[in-house]
């Protein structure tokens, strides 16, 4: 058996540290927002290479508050991308503005930053893109274009933990960023929990406030907030593991370089990260022809493949409303019909990369890489369909 994702290898590893930990906050009777918490948003800061740090209890309250601190609210759209998990456009819904979704590029799976300003209206507020995978969106052309329309841009760095983009970590280039430590992620509590990162003091202090009740201290409370405090047990659990993540990122990377060495003179399509990203391999996915039957094939041979995401946000039953259809956004539903994700944790030996990879000789064609005259020809179809939204 090979598993898509090993949290016990993990937790072994490290048990002393993660037992202690715990047990130290079991016995200061201090379980919401005290020294484990801040301890954590300064160490994390500094990883991220950002002024202030706000922990939070998910990656969607995340979200949910620095939309909100950005002054995002009814009335206003926000643009980002339909490939990424459904708390993406939840939060916006949340806040009471409209998402507007734009189409991702071929290659890299993130935002496409030229098809951006063809959706910018005159409610446009804030860009949220998303780091896919691991791999940073292209945020110089997103950061130029939203200062030119006076835009605020907020990362989903959910997936992105230590990721970098031309020497800058992720969520240190938007105005705010925003992570989930979920425990399948590369940096993972034994629960949920989150963080929201930013440069600036205005929007770090409105966050503050939004998570505890909007208290500005016991039973003063300045603005109407939310319950999105993070708990101290998982505070103490990210602190230890987060003296691990550069080794961890490192041993995905590997592992990572592995599958690209066994599939690189076969026709499958593979990440492709540009040469100034560091791609942090929160999920290692290829594109299929023969996907559905492909992912059976594995799990009948024992390993734990899956799929990120079979049915994108603005085609899901829910989120009808926005009234979307299918070929709005042509990449992104090829991409939802293709991924495939491949096992990929830190503690995963190198020798199962071979076996994963063999076993996916015997199960069927992936699709081949794009040429550039077929890259050429989607890139005029993605600009002429991609921002083909419904009317308010």
């Amino acid at each position: 058996m090979i598993p898509f994702l090993d949290l016990k290898a993990q937790y072994h590893q490290i048990k002393p540290e993660i037992d202690a930990a715990v047990a130290r906050v079991v016995s200061s009777g201090h379980f919401v927002l005290g020294p484990e918490v801040a301890a954590f948003e300064g160490r994390f800061a500094e990883y991220c290479r950002t002024a202030r740090c706000l922990a939070v209890n998910s990656g969607t309250s995340a979200l949910h508050l620095a939309l909100l601190a950005a002054g995002v609210g009814p009335g206003d759209e926000v643009i980002t991308v339909s490939m990424t998990f459904v708390a993406t456009t939840a939060a916006i819904l949340y806040s009471g503005a409209k998402p507007v979704f734009v189409d991702v590029d071929p290659v890299t799976w993130t935002m496409d930053p030229g098809l951006i300003e063809a959706a910018i209206t005159s409610r446009t507020k804030a860009i949220v893109p998303v780091h896919l995978h691991g791999l940073m969106a292209d945020m110089d052309p997103i950061m130029s274009i939203a200062q030119r329309y006076g835009l605020i841009v907020i990362e989903d760095a959910a997936q992105a933990h230590g990721a970098e983009y031309r020497g800058r970590r992720a969520g240190s280039i938007g105005d705010l960023g925003c992570f989930s430590f979920y425990p399948g992620k590369n940096l993972g509590a034994f629960g949920e929990g989150g963080a929201v990162v930013t440069d600036r003091p205005e929007f770090a202090r409105r966050v503050s406030l939004l998570r505890d009740w909007g208290q500005e201290a016991k039973y003063d409370h300045v603005i109407a907030g939310y319950n999105y405090r993070m708990d101290e047990i998982q505070s103490a659990i990210l602190n230890v593991k987060l003296d691990y993540i550069e080794r961890w990122t490192e041993a995905r990377r590997s592992i990572a370089e592995r599958y690209n060495e066994l599939l690189s003179e076969l026709p499958f399509a593979r990440p492709r990260p540009p040469s100034h990203s560091r791609h942090v391999y929160h999920v290692y996915s290829i594109r299929l022809q023969r996907r559905d039957d492909t992912l059976a094939l594995l799990r009948e041979a024992g390993i734990g493949a899956g799929i990120h995401y079979p049915i994108p946000v603005h085609l899901q039953k829910a989120y009808a409303e926005l009234g979307y259809r299918a070929g709005d956004l042509p990449v992104t539903e090829m991409l939802a019909n293709d991924f495939l994700s491949l096992p990929i944790y830190p503690e995963l030996p190198p020798d199962r990369a071979n076996e994963v990879v063999s076993t996916l000789r015997n199960a069927g064609a992936l699709r081949p890489s794009e040429t550039a005259s077929n890259r050429a020809q989607r890139s005029q179809s993605v600009t002429t369909g991609s921002c083909n939204r419904r009317a308010s």
